[in-house]
């Protein structure tokens, strides 16, 4: 069980990450969150430029939990999520259909940052360090980040928010039994295109589901609600995903040849060349097995794990991840 007094440190300042941390801090202990990248997110992520902005990771998210329901329902009344009501459509290699579905989908405002830098601004973060080795001293975990070698604080617990693949890495040393957990997930990468127009496409969807292509997903990114091109030369930007599959076989590619291949796809679905592009990998987007055991807490170490990896996948699963972990801390118990 985890002491009243006891620092904690999370790597990984993702969603999972994020709600973990806010558990944990509003129940009273000091928790330090360490982020390798310069802003929080994870893949809830908005790529910006002086001309534009796209969200180029998780694309939306649903509610279908009540404890997420609640958090959701809070993110709109902080005003940094609201309802997404596209034109959806599926392309099953042959015929445009319409996708109907009860769902409720819901962005962040004005871009898909925004409810992980709201969960952010009241936690001890530590970002651009990247945590690369951690080991357990006298019962305390210390940690060393590329940046700056050995860190000069040490901390009782520790948790790892981060894909599978790195925590796996990060635990073989000191924790085996959960890094075998962790590998025993395969993560798998998505290639992700921004493409900016300086004209309207008349496309008769916002959002498009696409099967038999190399392609996955297809949206216009100005069409979700509070987005705005007004300072931009462009007209729209559109976001288009591969396939988990086809973007593990192109690892490697050149990225000027994948987005050709993948802009060769979107001009057959009634898309056109874009005026300018930027590609993005998503190293560990996906599982191709993901795990339900909902988190990892080993009470003799101290050291957790949580993740969408670990709950079903998607922004719902990480968070409630994040959850599960602080209640096991918590109340070991239940």
């Amino acid at each position: 069980m985890i002491k009243q007094q006891s620092k904690i440190a999370i790597i990984g300042a993702g969603i999972a990450g994020l709600s973990c941390a806010t558990a944990l801090q509003n129940a009273g202990l000091e928790v330090t969150l360490f982020e390798k990248s310069r802003c929080v997110s994870g893949r809830m992520s908005t790529r910006i430029t002086d001309q534009w902005q796209c969200d180029h990771g998780a694309q939306y998210f649903t509610a279908s939990d009540a404890k997420f329901a609640v958090e959701v329902q809070r993110w709109h009344e902080a005003g940094v999520a609201k309802l997404w009501q596209p034109r959806l459509q599926m392309f099953d290699g042959i015929k445009f259909t319409d996708k109907t579905s009860l769902k409720y989908r819901y962005v962040g405002v004005p871009r898909q940052t925004s409810p992980a830098k709201f969960l952010a601004q009241n936690l001890n973060l530590i970002s651009s360090t990247t945590i690369n080795q951690i080991a357990l001293v006298n019962n305390q975990w210390q940690l060393s980040s590329k940046e700056y070698g050995q860190l000069n604080h040490v901390f009782d617990a520790l948790i790892l928010a981060i894909p599978s693949p790195q925590a796996k890495v990060l635990l073989e040393s000191s924790a085996p039994k959960l890094a075998k957990i962790a590998a025993s997930v395969v993560m798998q990468g998505c290639w992700s295109l921004m493409c900016c127009f300086n004209n309207n496409l008349e496309l008769p969807f916002d959002g498009l589901f696409v099967q038999n292509s190399l392609l996955s997903w297809v949206a216009r990114d100005d069409a979700k609600p509070s987005r705005n091109l007004y300072n931009s030369a462009y007209t729209e930007v559109w976001i288009l995903h591969a396939n988990c599959e086809w973007s593990e076989i192109h690892i490697d590619e050149n990225a000027d040849i994948v987005a050709e291949k993948m802009i060769t796809e979107f001009i057959k679905l009634g898309g056109s060349t874009p005026q300018d592009y930027t590609t993005h990998l998503w190293r560990y987007a996906d599982c191709a097995n993901y795990s339900t055991l909902g988190s990892i807490w080993d009470d003799t170490l101290q050291v957790g794990l949580c993740g969408d990896w670990l709950n079903g996948g998607k922004v719902q699963g990480a968070w409630l991840s994040g959850q599960i972990l602080a209640e096991q801390l918590l109340n070991p118990a239940t």
